[in-house]
């Protein structure tokens, strides 16, 4: 706990539910009706949150979902960088902090739910952190851990004594090798290079530094070399993060032993996976985990993209949610407006009028095109995947004559364009196995009817086709992984940093050439999810979110009003005076939405945030080739907008008038993400308004004192109090979900002049929520005016936000959302 302050006494907690019986090959377990994700750090620590148990309980959630509980990298904010699969973090508090929090939670009505990293370890510094790695990089390929680790052993030449048998590229120096041999110096057993700390090869200690070297089982090179000589498999292109062989199911017993034994105590109850599309064989790794847990409650960090689907032989509850965030964003996100607002952008950029931009081939698509090539060309961030495939194709063509003859040019060009324009994160073909339906349409898709040889060969291979074989397979499966990293970098760490015409769309499994949802289109995802993943996630902010849901509620707003906000940004990037040159007017674009999205706003998270951006985009800066001179002018900029008595002003005008309709959207959010199909996952601090950037700002300690004190005055009526509404909305809602199951899902249609402002839904006979959406356009066209929403038959309604009742039937909007922008009914009784 982060303040001395009492805890709110918790309500009595219902039992949680027990979920019904799944589909065939779904797990039964305990489902949660809500989670809250806390941020496990050295400045909150499982003893913090033990202390924040009794606030949590009074909130309402059913399950605490724990960030990474492994032992990771020293003052890791995260956990994501595991060095210790063997103990739970000593830094968190600890095996035994863990099981105090599960004691102090049980008799709460609390559970647990772990975060888990199948995908990779930390390349810590210093380097014996990670003992398994030591001893790889000590002893080689013949390593007991040798099997750990993803590592292509015939990329790099072996020892000076053992050529053949490869060695493990390092890309660790701070300059070529020659320019720094200075600084290596030997130290017993262990080869030192400023903090980092390498064991040196057994019967090596005494040798000349030059042969010394040549004799290790790793290959000590420039940190540049990485993006095209890696010949271990990352996460991403974090050189960082070393890729494990979780298929192996030794590999897989030794880094689950733990988790899988707090499981079976009692301590953990269920589990979020991490990056599945990372692994080579996510719905193996899935079936290992449910049958070694016996079908616990788990989620995975799946990304889908546009109308993709969850495998459904995957053995999970369904994915942690960002398709729920996409779904409830898009349906509070004006579409006309939007399309208007990326013709502004574009007009802001480059001059010319404003027009409509919402066809295709649309700006965005082509960024993410762009930014897939990007990744994947001669220098590109992910050349060093793309080489592996080359290499095990060129094997397989030796071996084979028939797909012989392709020279590695033209199967770089290959990999590339089927990369590139492969329309998700990945194919799920698995060796031996008939191809599914989607992932043959996906790769036929990417070929757009190319006729080349090559391209189809790349193509056959990926998707497994040609036959069996150590070579075959092993191109199915790498082909699978690089093209999920292909995807999350090119597209949403570098194409939607690129693009920022609506930003606040620019999020993980985001769509920001269709902006904006139909209410139709909406309960058709909400009834589908309820027939297929019932009991999968539902976010709205993460760990992972570029803005928060606050955030982005206000930025919802602008596209509402796209030529106001268009000259209004206009405005501000006068007021501010010329840019510095070389300083492009999308910096100021972004600039001004963040200081939108997340004011009040301090110019240290102002600055940090902006310059993440900037790199990850690539054009003028980047983390490995940053442009100082661009980021100080951008810095400058940024930083001049605090003292600037012409457009300070203006800036805190313009968030001011923005409130109303954002606090709609933020309440009208909260209430959907609280009430459609699913498991609601909340982030730290998101029961009341959160406006966090990009990480690591989104990723600071929260102030759960604080909160547990408003909490117990939060339903007090405080008008224009938004962070008492919201926490009050908040509560209410995850008791009602605790008191029971909510029912299945029924669209409620409004009738009159403003029906399309109004989403509403049925849970059951005795649940309605009902919601506004585009509240400035609403107001605009003159309010609710005439228009009913029909209440079912069968007795009173009561508000449980007001509380105020209304009678079954038509009921005027304008009363029923008289206090608030929403209603949460229900039918007591």
């Amino acid at each position: 706990m982060t303040s001395a302050a009492e805890p709110a006494q918790p309500r009595p907690a219902a039992t949680v539910p027990t979920a019904p019986a799944p589909p065939a090959g779904r797990p039964t377990a305990t489902v949660p009706t809500a989670s809250y994700r806390l941020q496990l750090q050295p400045g909150f620590t499982l003893r913090d949150a033990t202390a924040a148990v009794p606030y949590l309980a009074a909130l309402g959630v059913s399950h605490l979902h724990l960030s990474p509980l492994l032992e990771a990298v020293p003052g890791s904010t995260h956990g994501y960088d595991t060095v210790d699969h063997t103990r739970v973090s000593e830094q968190l508090g600890g095996e035994a902090a863990l099981r105090a929090l599960a004691a102090a939670a049980h008799p709460h009505g609390l559970r647990l739910i772990a975060d888990v990293v199948p995908n990779h370890m930390a390349v810590p510094v210093p380097e014996r952190l990670n003992h398994p790695l030591w001893q790889v990089l000590r002893d080689g390929p013949d390593s007991p851990y040798a099997r750990w680790f993803d590592i292509d052993w015939t990329a790099q030449p072996g020892p000076a004594d053992a050529p053949e048998r490869g060695r493990v590229l390092l890309p660790l120096l701070g300059d070529r090798l020659g320019a720094v041999l200075d600084q290596l110096t030997v130290d017993g057993g262990t080869l030192r290079y400023h903090r980092h700390e390498l064991p040196l090869r057994p019967g090596t200690e005494s040798l000349p530094l030059p042969e010394l070297l040549a004799r290790q089982w790793y290959r000590l090179a420039w940190w540049r070399l990485a993006r095209t000589e890696l010949n271990y498999r990352r996460f991403f292109t974090v050189n960082e993060l070393i890729a494990l062989r979780v298929e192996d199911p030794e590999v897989f017993t030794a880094t689950h032993a733990v988790l899988l034994r707090l499981h079976a105590d009692g301590v953990l109850d269920g589990f979020r996976i991490d990056h599945p599309d990372g692994l080579a064989d996510p719905r193996g790794y899935l079936r290992r985990l449910a049958a070694a847990t016996g079908g616990a409650y788990t989620v995975v960090e799946k990304i889908l993209t546009g109308e993709e689907r969850l495998p459904a032989d995957w053995p999970v509850a369904g994915t942690t949610g960002y398709d729920a965030l996409r779904r409830i964003d898009g349906v509070l996100t004006d579409h006309a407006g939007a399309c208007l607002l990326a013709g502004a952008y574009e007009s802001f950029l480059r001059g010319g009028p404003v027009r409509d931009l919402c066809e295709d081939p649309h700006p965005a698509t082509a960024a993410a095109r762009r930014g897939r090539a990007d990744m994947t060309g001669a220098d590109g961030e992910l050349a060093a995947e793309v080489e592996r495939l080359v290499r095990i194709a060129l094997r397989i063509g030796a071996a084979e004559p028939a797909h012989a003859d392709h020279a590695p040019w033209q199967l770089r060009a290959a990999l590339g364009r089927l990369l590139t324009g492969y329309p998700a994160y990945r194919p799920y073909a698995r060796p031996g196995e008939a191809v599914p339906a989607a992932s043959e349409q996906q790769l036929r898709a990417a070929l757009d009817g190319s006729a080349d040889a090559t391209d189809r060969l790349v193509a056959a291979l990926a998707l497994g086709e040609l036959g069996r074989g150590a070579d075959h397979d092993e191109f199915c499966v790498r082909f699978a992984q690089t093209a999920a990293a292909v995807a999350a970098k090119g597209v949403e760490d570098t194409a939607f940093y690129r693009w920022n015409a609506l930003p606040g769309l620019n999020e993980v499994g985001g769509e920001p050439a269709r902006p904006g949802l139909r209410p139709a289109d909406f309960h058709d995802w909400c009834r589908r999810q309820e027939r297929s993943w019932p009991h999968g996630m539902t976010v709205l902010s993460t760990h992972d979110t570029k803005r928060s849901a606050d955030a982005r509620a206000r930025l919802a707003v602008l596209a509402e009003q796209p030529r106001s906000w268009a000259a209004e940004a206009a405005a501000w990037s006068t007021a501010a005076g010329p840019a510095a040159p070389g300083l492009d007017r999308d910096a100021d674009w972004l600039l001004w939405h963040t200081l939108v999205a997340a004011w009040p706003i301090g110019p240290d998270r102002l600055v940090a945030a902006l310059l993440k951006a900037v790199r990850e985009a690539k054009l003028h800066t980047s983390w490995t080739a940053p442009d100082p001179g661009y980021e100080r002018a951008l810095e400058e900029r940024a930083r001049a907008a605090y003292g600037n008595p012409g457009l300070l002003p203006r800036i805190e005008g313009r968030v001011h008038a923005l409130a109303p309709y954002a606090r709609s959207n933020t309440l009208a959010a909260a209430l959907l993400h609280l009430t459609v199909p699913g498991v609601p996952d909340l982030y730290q601090g998101s029961e009341e308004p959160l406006y966090t950037l990009v990480d690591p700002d989104n990723r600071g300690v929260v102030d759960l004192g604080a909160l547990a004190v408003r909490l117990t005055d939060s339903a007090a009526a405080r008008p224009g109090d938004l962070a008492r509404e919201k926490l009050h909305l908040t509560t209410t809602a995850l008791h009602l979900r605790r008191s029971g199951p909510l029912g299945p899902y029924r669209p409620l249609p409004a009738a009159g002049p403003a029906a399309d402002h109004l989403l509403a839904f049925a849970r059951g006979d005795d649940v309605v929520t009902a919601v506004t959406r585009l509240p400035y356009g609403l107001e605009r066209a003159g309010g609710w005016r005439d228009t009913v929403l029909e209440l079912p038959a069968g007795g009173p309604w009561t508000d449980e936000l007001t509380p105020r009742t209304f009678p079954a039937g038509a009921v005027p909007v304008a009363e029923l959302l008289a206090g608030y922008p929403v209603a949460l009914l229900t039918r007591r009784g």
